[in-house]
C-alpha cells in the first residue's frame, strides 16, 4: 500500500460526516455496525502502512547519521595523511610523502561522496518525516472518529431498546382499552336490568289477571243476590 494511497484513506475517512450517512442508512444500527468493522479493519491496515512507512523513515535517518558520520571520519583520515605527508616530506622522504598525500585524496573524495549523499538524503527524510505527521494525525482523528461511533452505536441501541420497551407498554394499555372489564360488566349488568324489568313486568301482568278474577267473583256475587231476592219477591 502506497503512502498517498494510506494518506488519501485516512484522510477520508477521518472526515467522514456520520450524521450524514445514518441519516441515508435504512438500518442505522446496521449501517453503524458496519461502519465500526470498516473503521477497525481500516485503521489496521492504516496503522501497518504507517508503521512500515515510520520504519522506512528510520532507516533513511540511519543512513543519513552513518553518511555524516562517514564524512567526518574520512575527513579525519585524509587530514591525518596529510599530516603524516608533511612529517615524512620534512623528513626528505618526498616518495614516500606523495604517497600519504594520495592517501589524503582517496579520503577526501570519499568524505565529498558520503556529504553529497547526505544532503541527497535530507529533502527526501524532511518529506518522509511530514507524511508520517500527518499519517498519524489521521490515525488519531481516524481513532476518535471509531470511538464516536462506537458511541453512536450503544447510543442508538439503548434507544431503540427504550422506543420497543415504550410501544409495547402503548400497545398493552391499547389491548387494555380495547378489552375494557368494565364495559363488559356494563353489558352484563344491562342484561340484568332487563331481565329484571321482565319480572316487573309480569308480576304486574299477573297481579293485573288476578284482580279480573275478583272482580268477576263479585260480579258473580251481585247477580246471586238479586235473583235471591227476586225469589223472595215473587213469594
Amino acid at each position: 500500500m502506497s503512502k498517498q494511497t494510506v494518506l488519501g484513506r485516512v484522510t477520508q475517512l477521518a472526515k467522514a460526516n456520520i450524521n450524514a450517512l445514518l441519516d441515508q442508512a435504512e438500518d442505522p444500527q446496521k449501517m453503524l455496525d458496519q461502519l465500526i468493522r470498516d473503521y477497525a479493519n481500516n485503521i489496521t491496515d492504516a496503522e501497518e502502512a504507517v508503521a512500515s512507512t515510520i520504519g522506512n523513515l528510520r532507516l533513511m535517518e540511519q543512513d543519513h547519521r552513518e553518511d555524516v558520520e562517514a564524512a567526518k571520519e574520512w575527513g579525519g583520515k585524509a587530514l591525518a595523511a596529510s599530516r603524516k605527508a608533511d612529517e615524512l616530506r620534512g623528513g626528505g622522504q618526498a616518495a614516500e610523502a606523495d604517497r600519504f598525500d594520495n592517501l589524503a585524496k582517496v579520503a577526501l573524495g570519499r568524505q565529498l561522496q558520503s556529504e553529497k549523499e547526505a544532503r541527497t538524503a535530507e529533502p527526501t527524510i524532511a518529506a518522509q518525516t511530514e507524511v508520517v505527521e500527518k499519517l498519524r494525525t489521521g490515525l488519531d482523528r481516524m481513532r476518535a472518529k471509531l470511538a464516536e461511533l462506537q458511541a453512536k452505536r450503544d447510543e442508538l441501541v439503548a434507544r431503540a431498546k427504550s422506543a420497543q420497551a415504550q410501544n409495547r407498554m402503548t400497545d398493552a394499555v391499547k389491548n387494555v382499552d380495547v378489552l375494557d372489564p368494565t364495559s363488559e360488566l356494563s353489558r352484563f349488568e344491562d342484561k340484568v336490568r332487563r331481565e329484571e324489568a321482565r319480572a316487573l313486568g309480569k308480576q304486574e301482568l299477573a297481579a293485573s289477571s288476578l284482580d279480573a278474577q275478583f272482580e268477576q267473583l263479585d260480579a258473580l256475587g251481585d247477580d246471586a243476590e238479586i235473583e235471591a231476592r227476586l225469589a223472595a219477591l215473587k213469594k
